[in-house]
């Protein structure tokens, strides 16, 4: 499969982009200097781009950090739009056959404790991505079951050999918690030295992390890239409160949210300044889930499992609750109006997708009943971040209400919501999401594989990873289709996971923000280095 069948539908579905009407492209030269402050809505759980999936990380984090490639900042609304970071010239097409992959890293790179920056380096980062040893965690391992090897034939050479052709290969590569990391520091201090500390060659330099209060970082004179970053540095600033968010752009303390805000809050923000704030806004690569944890009776039933989706009115949901939260658009686990997403009609034939509310709640009760499991009490993680967590998890508590059901939610803040779900696993029913950067279907919903890294209702299904290897090896996007199909059913019906709705992207920001484009991810374009201070 070649990489231009994942191109095929994509330009057409992501980013949009608007300041009440159209962005305004500056046409002027950027300016040097100033310091970016901008709000972040939630804590870090640590530095580790290769085991996080959280915004709380990578917008004050991935600044530091330099990518093998990345998806180009002058058109992040297109996927298929990747550039050279660490390596140089254009990005390679797959030789032999589409089973081999060589990249050229440039000479001179330095990481910013002055250690230089080689072929070894990246290899180093992605043998801990794609073959992590025992006990040790990578998030996104599953992405690269295409991966057979990763070679360095000389100090600035790497090659990447795939075990068959795969269109999802590129697209993971470039992912933007793929931090290159220093063969040195790995070597010197272990796999868990990451967490805790930050080593890297991107546009800014560590400077401080003070908990509860900001992460700061300043130029790197050494970049990589000529002429960048503009910016003298920046202040990530914590912030979990939505309102204080808002009031911190609203009275200028802050330039910019890149997470986004729900419809009201753009409207007040709007209203209030006029043109000194700019919105964009765009279709997000972000799905809202739920979790439960099939080692906890009486989630070890499927039937119950079932019972907690039959009960949710997605449809309804989506009509009132994008009014209120950030997020809108009822689909399965693929990017909605992506080519490989269900059809309205094949959704609606899903488990728990039907239109007709009452007969779903109906079949929950009566396996409610069949499994013994009628009025159960249980407990639900959520995750203390206003947008959309709580919103969505008050909602689902009231869903489950309907059909008997007794929740007790549990909000915690970000590091302890993703201790109890990711080491303790002592929840019975868990807010989870997918929220990716690159739109790469195939590669997206490995989150839904039970052998998955990020996958964490327990559950046990060699049929889905089976399905999973004639989804990456299929050749044509009408075999994709049918394949990923059977895939969507078999994880609804043997999985733990079980979708709510799609999130939408709203970000206005501070008009004098220049050279930051949207993309249809929360996690792409945050390196920081095209955005410059028009004041």
């Amino acid at each position: 499969m070649k990489s231009s069948l994942f191109k095929q539908g994509i330009t057409a579905i992501v980013g949009i982009a608007f300041a009440l009407g159209a962005v305004t492209i500056s046409v002027a030269a950027p300016k040097k200097g100033g310091i970016l402050n901008f709000v972040v809505g939630s804590k870090i759980p640590s530095y580790d781009g290769h085991i996080e999936s959280t915004f709380g990380m990578i917008h004050p984090i991935r600044p530091f950090y330099s990518l093998l490639f990345r998806v180009n900042p002058d058109n992040p609304a297109d996927p298929t739009d990747f550039q050279c970071d660490v390596c140089e010239g254009n990005i390679p097409s797959g030789a032999k056959g589409g089973t081999e992959y060589t990249f050229k890293i440039r000479k001179g790179l330095q990481f910013h404790d002055g250690t230089p920056l080689n072929a070894h380096d990246v290899k180093a980062t992605f043998d801990k991505i794609v073959f992590p040893p025992k006990g040790v965690a990578s998030n996104r391992k599953a992405m690269f079951k295409m991966v057979k090897s990763i070679e360095v034939s000389d100090d600035h050479t790497i090659v990447f050999t795939l075990k068959f052709p795969s269109g999802a290969f590129i697209p993971s590569a470039g992912m933007p918690f793929n931090f290159i990391y220093s063969k040195k520091d790995l070597d010197a201090h272990g796999y868990e030295w990451h967490k805790k500390n930050v080593n890297g060659s991107g546009a800014f330099i560590f400077v401080e992390h003070v908990a509860g209060s900001h992460v700061s970082g300043k130029r790197n004179p050494n970049y990589h890239h000529e002429g960048k970053p503009y910016l003298d540095g920046y202040k990530a600033i914590s912030a979990p409160k939505m309102s204080v968010r808002l009031q911190a752009i609203r009275g200028d303390r802050a330039a910019i949210e890149f997470r986004g805000f729900p419809p009201k809050a753009r409207d007040d923000l709007v209203k209030a300044l006029g043109d000194k704030i700019t919105v964009q806004e765009s279709d997000w690569n972000c799905a809202l889930m739920f979790t439960a944890n099939v080692n906890h009776k009486p989630f070890d039933d499927k039937r119950v499992r079932h019972a907690l989706t039959l009960a949710v009115d997605r449809y309804e949901a989506s009509k009132y609750l994008a009014n209120i939260a950030i997020v809108k658009t009822v689909g399965g686990i693929v990017f909605p109006s992506h080519p490989l997403a269900a059809t309205a009609a094949e959704l609606e034939g899903s488990l728990g997708f039907s239109r007709d509310i009452k007969a779903s709640r109906a079949k929950a009760r009566a396996l409610l009943k069949e499994a013994g499991a009628e009025g159960i009490e249980f407990d639900f993680n959520n995750r203390g971040v206003d947008q959309p967590y709580k919103v969505v998890g008050t909602w689902l508590v009231d869903q489950w209400r309907q059909v008997g059901l007794k929740p007790i939610q549990r909000v915690q803040p970000s590091p302890q919501f993703y201790a109890t779900l990711r080491k303790k696993h002592d929840f019975d029913v868990s807010v989870d999401f997918n929220c990716q950067s690159i739109v790469n279907p195939i590669a997206d919903v490995t989150k839904f594989l039970c052998s998955a890294g990020n996958h964490y209702s327990g559950c046990e299904s060699a049929k889905l990873d089976e399905i999973y290897d004639r989804l990456l090896r299929a050749e044509t996007q009408d075999q994709q289709r049918v394949i990923m199909r059977e895939f969507e059913r078999e994880a609804f019906d043997t999985g733990g996971t079980a979708l709510t709705l799609w999130w939408y992207k709203i970000n206005p920001h501070r008009s004098y923000v220049k050279g930051w484009k949207i993309a249809p991810s929360h996690y792409l374009n945050q390196s920081l280095d095209q955005i410059w201070l028009d004041k």
